[in-house]
């Protein structure tokens, strides 16, 4: 294999051309202290040697990159690459290119990916935490000490003065259990997912909220099933856990889809019928949501719209400067009312002509 040709640059440009570096670089610039021809001598020559501009070097010495930092925990499913569809299409409009860099749910990436951000004077970060972001901030105060705008979308830490956008999962979460008792559920377990995360904890509290309100008792010891990894086999154990109970739910919630379809594997897999054995309805309205057998009922996130507020919030921490420390901005939800969880008012009629 032929070794990489090497970089050129404008130094190679001026020797060529028995110049100076400034010379070439104002001819490069279109400056108007430099003449025609010379500038016309550097562009050709510069195209003939496919000459790339250094954007680090020249983000150094202007003091702007033009550039966008976000960090997501994955990409996979629907939800974050919708998130990043969002910051793309406003950032474009205000004249920002975007870096993207993923966590992988694992917080020395996420320390990397701060760090590489920083270090390509990328000129704000928008980041949605890994799942294994605990108390460890000191990377995110490394941010805060350099001057850069740092805005947190949909997972948020407990971090004095930070500012973000979220949905109201509590909310979410609340008319989504809400709904299933309304159905006539009355034994409502959770799939949750990890507590230190903000959106998994007040998806917790609005489920437990729920059942408070309606009179339900509580029964977290056998009924709330702490998923280990927010991954389809997680959830095909969570529903294996609750089956097994002496007395199994009649409906679940669980605060995240893709672990729900591996618990309407199980149930397939068993014989339950869903919704009229055990209803069903999840948080983050995936597009695979729609394609299940049933259909599984789902609170949509407004994906797209916290990119997009995610930008807004950035280009107006730029605007008013450091002292300005917004709350964050909360999204309000959409529950998507599905086959999954049409649970008793659905099936009735049936059940008494059989």
């Amino acid at each position: 294999m032929a070794p990489n040709p090497k970089r050129v640059s404008i130094i190679d440009i001026a020797r060529a051309l028995n110049l100076s570096v400034a010379t070439v670089s104002r001819a490069l610039a279109d400056k108007k202290d430099i003449g025609e021809v010379t500038k016309a001598r550097v562009r050709q020559l510069a195209q003939e040697l496919n000459y790339r501009p250094n954007q680090l070097a020249s983000a150094l010495r202007k003091g702007r990159s033009g550039t966008l930092g976000v960090i997501v925990p994955h990409i996979k499913g629907y939800f974050f690459p919708a998130v990043m569809h969002g910051i793309e299409t406003i950032a474009s409009k205000a004249g920002y290119n975007v870096l993207l860099c993923e966590s992988n749910e694992d917080v020395r990436r996420e320390r990397r990916n701060v760090e590489t951000l920083l270090s390509a004077q990328v000129e704000g970060i928008l980041i949605s935490v890994s799942a294994t972001t605990h108390d460890q901030m000191d990377h995110f105060e490394q941010v805060r000490q350099q001057g850069t705008p740092l805005v947190f979308f949909d997972r948020m830490p407990e971090l004095a003065g930070s500012t973000g956008v979220v949905l109201d999962d509590f909310s979410g979460a609340y008319q989504a259990v809400t709904h299933l008792i309304e159905q006539g559920c009355t034994r409502i377990a959770h799939l949750a997912g990890p507590q230190h995360l903000n959106t998994s904890r007040n998806r917790y509290l609005g489920y437990a909220q729920a059942l408070r309100t309606h009179g339900l008792p509580a029964d977290d010891e056998q009924l709330v099933y702490a998923l280990p990894a927010l991954s389809q086999e997680s959830g095909r154990q969570g529903m294996e856990h609750l089956l097994g109970l002496a007395q199994p739910p009649d409906a679940v919630f669980a605060a995240y889809a893709i672990p729900t379809v591996g618990a309407l594997e199980v149930l397939r897999e068993q014989g339950v019928r869903v919704p009229q054995d055990i209803a069903l309805a999840c948080f983050s309205n995936e597009p695979f949501t729609t394609m299940t057998t049933p259909r599984l009922t789902a609170v949509d996130q407004r994906a797209e719209q916290m990119g997009e507020t995610a930008v807004r919030l950035f280009l107006q921490l730029c605007k008013r400067g450091p002292q300005y420390a917004p709350p964050p901005i909360v999204l309000k939800p959409e529950l998507r009312l599905r086959d999954s969880s049409l649970h008793l008012q659905q099936w009735q009629p049936q059940l008494q002509a059989s």
